[in-house]
């Protein structure tokens, strides 16, 4: 049996009732460290009691494998696909692929759309069928959506305002679907317990849209509304790159890369 992966970061909310762990590993490291958290998953958790802000289909809700770089794909969608194997066989649970796992790029927010009770009359019509494992979801533990992506930043912006629609109107500004920024995809939530509302998004591609234009634009969406920025929150780990290019912009530096990072330099000798 393979060492387990490392496990590089956690980060837990309330009021989304989730938590995001970031581990680092080879594939089959991975395979074995995911696949018992999974089931651990499967043990604890009861979808049926359990309320949060954040969209989900499953308690281990969605599984994405991510190289660092291109030419680690490969290896990527080989342990994506073993892990998809195996909680389909070993912990009986249906499993949607996702991302570059698919032909056709679907994402978690088509298989969410409409929670666990949507997603089992869609499989129940034949509009979709898991890609592994059985055809009913788990009753207490729903599926797991699997996937191959590029590494992504996920990252909220919380706001202080009298109505959960300011934040749902500046998520619709922001995200692409809809006419914003490349790559991004936001949701407008209520935050009951901090006592505020959030545009929550992806930033799928850093490189098209850069972090600091896009808080920009929020601050002054939300300043034309009445709304006021409280301050910003990173959901996991994100790229060197991406801060060097906030730090870069907000201080003025022209020319200013992760070849310029005193860490970054010594790592590379």
């Amino acid at each position: 049996m393979s060492a387990p992966a490392r496990l590089l970061d956690v980060h837990s909310d309330w009021d989304h009732h989730r938590s995001v762990y970031t581990l680092v590993g080879s594939g089959d490291e991975l395979v074995e460290t995911l696949l018992a958290g999974i089931g651990r998953a499967v043990d604890l958790i009861d979808l049926a009691r359990h309320e949060g802000a954040h969209p989900r289909i499953g308690a281990a809700d969605v599984v994405p494998l991510v190289p660092l770089r291109p030419d680690q794909e490969p290896d990527a969608r080989e342990a994506a696909l073993s892990l998809a194997d195996r909680i389909g066989s070993e912990l009986e649970l249906p499993v949607f692929l996702y991302g570059r796992l698919t032909e056709n790029g679907r994402e978690p927010a088509f298989f969410r759309k409409g929670g666990t009770n949507e997603l089992q009359r869609r499989v129940d019509e034949g509009e979709l069928r898991p890609d592994r494992g059985p055809d009913r979801l788990h009753p207490s533990a729903g599926a797991v959506l699997v996937g191959v992506r590029r590494p992504l930043i996920a990252f909220n912006v919380n706001l202080h305002a009298d109505d959960v629609q300011v934040a749902r109107e500046i998520a619709h500004v922001v995200r692409e679907r809809d006419g914003g920024f490349p790559g991004v995809r936001a949701l407008g939530l209520d935050l009951p317990r901090a006592g505020l509302v959030q545009v929550s998004m992806n930033v799928t591609d850093w490189e098209a849209a850069a972090l600091h234009d896009i808080v920009d634009r929020i601050v002054a969406e939300a300043e034309s509304r009445g709304a006021e920025v409280l301050g910003c929150e990173l959901v996991g780990l994100m790229p060197a790159g991406a801060a060097v290019a906030a730090a870069g912009a907000v201080l003025r530096i022209d020319g200013f890369d992760p070849s310029h990072l005193l860490e970054l330099r010594l790592l590379d000798d």
